[in-house]
């Protein structure tokens, strides 16, 4: 059965409500000067987004794309949602062209949200045996999206006990000045450490005096908290 793109959409705006609208521009940051200034809100709720995309799992790729470029954020959500399904039943010609479909579309994996639902998930795990260079390039780029999806995608890595390149990456986004970037590399620097707490703690130790406070905070959330204080006061 011929899936159409049109019945996703209808699923999606039967379900809006102006009042849940409102609370995701205020949580996602929409207003003027913030990071998802413009973003445009049906006020779907993410479980709804799910079951769509669950149920709707075997529409055609070109019409994902299409949903990914959407002007609304929960339509682009459920693409990435749909995207993620589609790959993880994937053969490997069919992970490939879900990887440079998302990829040729990555401006508009425009919020934190849309980045932590796929970049670790088929952007790292495409990744993981490949070549690499991709992240590092994000990693430099003036788009905010862009680096947070360098880091994040190495979370698929470091949950194969594979750091190297989280670090690299960590070092290379260590003096950003934005909070959505500091709190990604502290996340991914912390989830180094439950795996191997010496890996992250001889990062720490080289750099910890020049991360950002929220950089660290996030790092050493798990500390104990005699530990935590050393590093947060400089006495480490």
């Amino acid at each position: 059965m011929q899936i159409s793109l049109n019945e996703i959409k209808k699923e999606l705006h039967k379900h809006k409500s102006s009042e849940q609208a409102q609370v995701l521009q205020r949580f996602f940051k929409t207003g003027k000067g913030e990071y998802g200034e413009n973003d445009k809100f049906l006020g779907v709720k993410v479980p709804f987004q799910r079951k769509v995309a669950n149920k709707y799992t075997q529409v055609d790729l070109k019409d994902v794309e299409k949903l990914l470029q959407s002007e609304w954020h929960e339509e682009r959500l459920t693409a990435i949602h749909i995207l993620n399904n589609k790959y993880n039943n994937a053969e490997l010609h069919e992970m490939k062209n879900i990887y440079d479909l998302y990829i040729k579309n990555i401006k508009y994996i425009n919020n934190w949200d849309l980045v932590d639902s796929s970049a670790p998930y088929f952007v790292g795990h495409f990744l993981f045996n490949r070549d690499k260079d991709v992240l590092y390039r994000l990693a430099k780029s003036k788009n905010l999206w862009e680096r947070r999806i360098s880091i994040m995608a190495t979370y698929y890595f470091i949950r194969q006990r594979q750091f190297d390149d989280t670090l690299k990456l960590a070092k290379i986004l260590l003096g950003d000045d934005h909070d959505i970037i500091q709190k990604a590399v502290g996340w991914m620097l912390r989830e180094v450490g439950n795996r191997h707490l010496p890996t992250e703690e001889r990062f720490l130790k080289k750099y910890y005096k020049e991360m950002p406070r929220t950089m660290l905070r996030y790092a050493i959330e798990k500390f104990p908290e005699k530990k935590r204080k050393e590093y947060l006061y400089g006495t480490k």
